[in-house]
């Protein structure tokens, strides 16, 4: 039986991403691209997704940044306007999850839709459709292929899905958190699966207008501002 829907405030859109830092990011797509190849389709991968929250038009769109906004990493990082900014704060993946999920459904109660930047195919509409699922759900979840997730949206603190016995960043992570969802009796919607960009065989999955250069270096398509909307 469907859930009746939820008296419901418009999420809170939160974007978790480290600073495209040569050397320092997306280190597993060095060897194909370069430390600088590799930090350049970051920082698209990032504007991508923040230009996907806003143009989903469901609630405010928040850059969750690692390290914090005024740290040096960020300087020339620009991003789009109408973004509010964070610091994810100190502790492994899990905890600064948690701690996200906890501000914005706790303090602030709104619903979260929290999402990484590695997923080129992650959309609006993808967006879209999460937020009207939480509507109807206590948790919604779009899974990658390598088992993991790139979106998940809860109304609530959740605790159980963020603890430190996640074996995080392994192909477990999505069927373990929706085993842990069954466990507390959530209903779930659960999204299409899509593919993210960790390992130089994910590249097949880079939008073709964003392709690299024979050294790495990505073409000028792939690092200029991008138009609203791209």
């Amino acid at each position: 039986m469907s859930q009746p829907s939820r008296l419901f405030a418009r999420p809170r859109l939160v974007v978790f991403a480290k600073a495209p830092q040569p050397g320092l990011v997306k280190t597993r797509l060095i060897s194909a691209l370069g430390a600088q190849g590799a930090a350049d389709l970051a920082r698209r991968m990032l504007q991508h997704t923040l230009q996907q929250a806003l143009a989903a038009h469901v609630g405010t769109v928040e850059l969750c940044m690692s390290p914090a906004p005024s740290a040096p990493a960020w300087a020339g990082v620009s991003l789009p306007a109408g973004v509010e900014c964070c610091d994810q704060g100190p502790g492994d993946l899990g905890q600064r999850m948690a701690r996200a999920v906890d501000r914005v459904t706790d303090t602030l109660a709104q619903p979260i839709l929290l999402m990484g930047t590695d997923c080129p195919a992650l959309s609006a509409a993808h967006i879209a459709q999460a937020a009207q699922q939480l509507q109807h759900h206590d948790a919604v979840l779009v899974p990658v292929a390598d088992g993991g997730y790139v979106l998940i949206g809860l109304h609530a603190p959740c605790p159980s899905v963020f603890a430190d016995d996640m074996a995080w960043s392994t192909a477990v992570v999505a069927g373990e958190t929706l085993r842990r969802w069954a466990a507390l009796g959530h209903s779930v919607w659960t999204g299409p699966m899509l593919h993210d960009i960790d390992e130089p065989g994910d590249l097949v999955h880079v939008p073709l207008k964003w392709r690299f250069g024979p050294k790495g270096s990505w073409q000028n398509a792939a690092i200029a501002p991008v138009k609203y909307g791209d």
